[in-house]
């Protein structure tokens, strides 16, 4: 059975994190669920993009991992994005990478608060961070606990993971998903561009507080609430 057009799908938005600037060497990846299908797609592991074609994305199954379509290795992230489909069932697509202030925040082990109303026009509070990883977390099953650690914040602070939809793995870098790719990929560029101000902000007044709950609330509820105005029909 071919997967033509999920292949595609994923093949681009591993492009566009490129071209967004959010991606060095090959330290990111992006993936796609086919819920009907009962199968992932996503960028194997360690193909430089600039080489990358649609017909290598190998496609997984969603209930046991194992590839079904695809020559090439799935990304050694693969257990991460699969968890994260699993637990979080309206996420259509996951985009993860290493890009710089994400980075800098997860390593400094800090939430990125929401300062401004760039920030709430897209996450409806401030982007979470992971606790630290264990050790036998670490050593056995990595990646797949990866996921779990962040399953585990989102449910801790009852978040909904599509009104915020991204985190922070302590020590390692950011996490975006969406709906579907086209949404996980402008919120992996909207979660380094906030991750950026934040931290430009503090750099200006250290000692500047969060944003006034009623603008969060207005600038995120216009965009994504039941009665939201913003944009065209």
């Amino acid at each position: 059975m071919a997967y033509e057009a999920l292949k595609q799908t994923v093949w681009q938005a591993n492009q566009d994190i490129v071209e967004a600037g959010l991606v060095e060497m090959t330290w990111g990846n992006a993936s796609a669920v086919d819920r009907d299908a009962g199968v992932m797609a996503i960028k194997p592991s360690g193909v430089d993009y600039d080489t990358l074609a649609p017909d290598d994305v190998p496609v997984l199954s969603l209930e046991t991992g194992e590839r079904v379509e695809g020559q090439l290795k799935p990304s050694s992230d693969t257990p991460t994005h699969r968890h994260l489909y699993r637990q979080f069932t309206g996420v259509g697509g996951v985009v993860h990478t290493h890009s710089h202030y994400a980075v800098a925040w997860a390593q400094a082990g800090r939430a990125v608060p929401c300062l401004g109303t760039t920030h709430a026009d897209h996450f409806y509070g401030p982007l979470p961070v992971t606790r630290a990883m264990r050790q036998e977390e670490i050593q056995s099953d990595y990646e797949k606990n990866t996921g779990a650690v962040i399953v585990e914040r989102f449910r801790e602070q009852d978040l909904d993971p599509l009104a915020i939809p991204g985190v922070l793995v302590n020590g390692h870098g950011p996490f975006a998903w969406g709906a579907d790719l086209d949404a996980a990929v402008e919120n992996a560029i909207v979660l380094e561009s906030v991750a950026r101000k934040a931290l430009d902000t503090y750099r200006i007044h250290s000692d500047a507080g969060p944003l006034d709950r009623a603008l969060l609330d207005k600038h995120y509820l216009r965009k994504h609430g039941a009665d939201a105005y913003y944009g065209q029909e």
